[in-house]
């Protein structure tokens, strides 16, 4: 079980990267909650067959809310967990409540029959289910759309699916997040990173926007090891974005 609720507990921190990523950035001011069923966003930057890498990995960021996506101070998101073992149909269900702020500051809390709480507060991190390492979140995930310009970062096409685009964006050190998007809106629709010897695949449906930013409202994670693969899937609920956050909530004491 331990196992699986360290799963868990990536899954969550991959899907809130992009404010981990975006921290070093300006801030929009004050928005609210909302529940689920806002308008839905669309892209902003025309895809065609002869779009490259680059311009499909444009087309994504502007899908997510461009700038407004690269501003973020601050992610809460809200809702219902089902979490699935290697080889079984039957789920743990559970709540959940992730808070990313800037400052690459994050936590994590679900309420289970399993419940765990996780905390990194831009130094250290701290856990009720004990020490276990993370995918470093300003290098993987959502949040490399925003370093696109960034020196030291390569964007390289992968193969197409049907009705769907690919590309690779790999940062310096070689950390890489490969983006499947949707051919004609250029919403991510799958994104793939590496870690540890498995896989991380994050899928989102149910696409909405919330404040100018696009938000999944259901996510699909699952981490593909040697000893099988970890199934998540979340229902989010509310969303909130530049709220203030207090830095106490980073510490699990």
């Amino acid at each position: 079980m331990r196992k699986i609720v360290t799963s868990l507990s990536l899954a969550f921190c991959l899907i809130g990267s992009a404010v981990v990523a975006n921290s070093q950035d300006s801030a929009a001011k004050a928005n609210g909650t909302a529940p689920a069923g806002t308008t839905p966003a669309g892209s902003t930057v025309a895809i065609t067959p002869a779009s490259t890498p680059m311009d499909l990995a444009r087309a994504a960021l502007a899908a997510q809310g461009g700038d407004k996506f690269k501003n973020l101070k601050s992610l809460v998101l809200r809702g219902d967990v089902d979490l699935y073992a290697p080889g079984s149909a039957q789920s743990v269900p559970g709540k959940f409540e992730i808070v990313q702020a800037s400052g690459d500051r994050y936590r994590l809390e679900v309420a289970s029959v399993f419940p765990f709480t996780m905390a990194f507060n831009g130094e250290r991190t701290t856990s009720s289910v004990g020490m276990f390492s993370l995918p470093d979140l300003s290098k993987v995930g959502l949040g490399v759309l925003t370093k696109l310009d960034q020196t030291g970062y390569t964007i390289t096409a992968l193969p197409d699916k049907k009705k769907q685009r690919a590309f690779r964006v790999t940062g310096p050190d070689g950390s890489a997040t490969d983006f499947v998007i949707d051919a004609l809106t250029g919403r991510v629709v799958k994104y793939t990173v590496p870690f540890n010897g498995g896989t991380f695949i994050v899928e989102h449906d149910n696409l909405k926007e919330f404040e100018g930013v696009l938000v999944p409202y259901k996510i699909a994670q699952s981490f593909e090891t040697s000893k099988g693969t970890f199934i998540a899937e979340f229902k989010v609920k509310t969303v909130t974005v530049n709220q203030p956050v207090g830095d106490d909530i980073f510490v699990i004491q």
